[in-house]
């Protein structure tokens, strides 16, 4: 479904001149994100680990008169993500939405995966997040704005042969929910977004057990869904100031079994991805 016709409805005219600060912005559902944004007036701040991809989208951008300012990140590094912070500053003067967008993912048995491969993810998953947030929090509560963070099914519930990104996910979830109680008062808002499978680059670049490029086929349930929509979706979530944001129907599915049924969406799960071993 295009949400478009339905956002101009709800009055986007609140997005029009602030600044979205999204970490994996050059692709997938980072890059939809900043063009559903930028459509609605928004600046944009995007960072990435491509210097290539950042200079097209820098130069897209541009071309199409939007706003934007591309910054190299590695949001691993404490230090990047706080002088990325510091460039958006100068740039725009504020930050209004921060997108923790930034992520990869592994798979393999538990037992035969490198501790590195879960240092890794977890460094930008989870540290990663943490430091961007840590970073933009008080401008944040200056403009009472808007924290976001990409997360999964898996922050919530099991995934068989992704432990550690299951265990990156389920961190971010304990993080930013708490962070939202401790924010209710100042004005700024979190909203925790589970995707579900769509269809990006995120898959092809999956760590195997050894932390080179996993080869093994992923296990898809359900049909992908597109980063534009998903991005249509994001935006609709800001606007209503969701607080969970759960995509596709086999993500719904899967949320309320998990909820209700925790053995139950084991076994279903386990049953649905055994075949990845």
């Amino acid at each position: 479904m295009n949400w478009t016709p339905y956002l101009r409805k709800m009055d986007t005219s609140c997005l029009k001149n602030k600044v979205a600060l999204v970490t994996g912005g050059a692709s997938g559902i980072g890059l939809a994100f900043c063009w559903e944004l930028a459509g609605q007036g928004t600046w944009i701040a995007m960072l990435d680990m491509d210097d290539k991809a950042l200079e097209v989208q820098r130069q897209t951008f541009s071309d199409q008169g939007y706003k934007i300012l591309t910054i190299a990140c590695d949001v691993t590094k404490e230090a990047a993500c706080n002088a990325a912070i510091n460039k958006v500053l100068d740039e725009f003067g504020k930050v209004d939405i921060l997108f923790n967008n930034a992520g990869i993912t592994q798979r393999g048995l538990f037992e035969n995966t490198g501790i590195n491969v879960f240092k890794k993810v977890m460094d930008v998953n989870f540290f990663g997040s943490l430091y961007c947030t840590k970073a933009a929090l008080p401008h944040l509560i200056q403009t009472k704005g808007i924290i976001i963070v990409n997360e999964s099914i898996a922050g919530v519930a099991p995934l068989l042969g992704r432990t550690g990104y299951s265990a990156s996910k389920h961190a971010l979830h304990g993080l930013f929910t708490s962070l939202r109680c401790e924010l209710r008062n100042k004005g700024v808002h979190v909203m925790i977004v589970c995707p579900g499978f769509i269809r990006t680059n995120l898959q092809t670049r999956a760590l195997g057990f050894d932390g080179k490029i996993a080869t093994h086929e992923q296990t898809i349930v359900g049909k992908e869904d597109t980063p534009e929509n998903v991005a249509k979706q994001i935006v609709k979530g800001i606007l209503k100031k969701e607080s969970i944001l759960v995509l596709t129907f086999m993500g719904k599915l899967g949320y309320l079994v998990s909820r209700l049924s925790p053995l139950l969406y084991e076994y279903i799960m386990t049953h649905k991805f055994r075949k990845e071993l």
